[in-house]
């Protein structure tokens, strides 16, 4: 099966697709089985990180799929304790060994971890990886609006991408408004909210029952209409098949108005606020 997904062009030129798979959890031969699936099924972005430590299985899966590898989008992530600018270079020289490949076409800072106060450097050593050919396009992740106009004030690079924690519960409008402002496109990690209450919620299953559609599925379509790029992750083939047949159907301005209402400000998963939450 061909690639089915509409893509988004980054503002550096680079095109992503919508929606694309997360691969955290997918390790070993099986990982390296669920990602040839879903490549065949016609996922381009692959999503890993260095801390996933699962950058080999990610890049056996890309030699051993039929798929050219320059028809794919490889992403994966800086661990906090790698931030100052030396340890930064080596980190992702290292995520390249790892999966055995000779560029990421998307690398992202993984968190800002601002009690460390390092993250312009490792902001800079993208900037530089990215000009000796290791990195296509660079970005972050879990950035706040303060820590990226530091990044752009201090280096006059914008990232192309900030993946941020995005699903119903905590829709992150105020951060989205900021991205367009600023032509950061939107990823958005745990895009299902990791099933919790949101696929079970009444709001979302009475809309996917007008649509014909899964929960699951209706969300994804909530993703791809706010103008985000999604990473469901999952080992199911049929899943994978399922997360993509999402681009039959649109959600009308009221179904959208809805599912926008059911965020709230302590949606966050996990509470990993980046204002203080630190990764390593």
């Amino acid at each position: 099966m061909g690639s089915i997904i509409p893509e988004i062009t980054l503002n550096d030129g680079v095109k992503l697709p919508v929606v694309g798979l997360g691969t955290y959890t997918l390790r070993g031969s099986e990982g390296v089985q669920s990602i040839v699936h879903a490549i065949r099924s016609g996922y381009r972005l692959l999503d890993s990180a260095y801390n996933y430590e699962n950058e080999g299985t990610v890049g056996e899966a890309v030699r051993r799929s039929t798929v050219p590898r320059e028809e794919l989008i490889i992403a994966s992530k800086l661990p906090g304790r790698y931030h100052t600018y030396d340890k930064a270079v080596k980190a992702i020289q290292e995520s390249l060994y790892r999966a055995q490949l000779d560029y990421y076409d998307l690398y992202l800072i993984h968190w800002p971890n601002p009690n460390q106060g390092h993250y312009v450097e490792a902001w800079q050593a993208l900037i530089d990886a990215k000009k000796w050919g290791l990195i296509r396009s660079i970005g972050v992740s879990n950035f706040l609006p303060d820590h990226l106009d530091r990044l752009i004030e201090q280096t006059g690079v914008t990232p192309s991408v900030n993946q941020i924690e995005l699903h119903p519960l905590f829709n992150q409008a105020e951060q989205r408004q900021y991205h367009e402002a600023h032509g950061i496109v939107t990823e958005s990690w745990s895009p299902l909210a990791h099933g919790n209450e949101v696929l079970n919620h009444e709001t979302i299953r009475q809309i996917a029952e007008r649509h014909g559609k899964s929960i699951s599925q209706t969300i994804l379509r909530w993703h791809v209409q706010l103008g985000a790029v999604s990473i469901p992750k999952s080992a199911s083939a049929a899943r994978q098949v399922e997360n993509l047949s999402i681009f039959d159907f649109t959600l009308d301005e009221e179904e959208m108005k809805q599912i926008n209402g059911l965020s709230r400000p302590d949606g966050r998963i996990r509470n990993q606020d980046p204002a203080v939450y630190e990764e390593f």
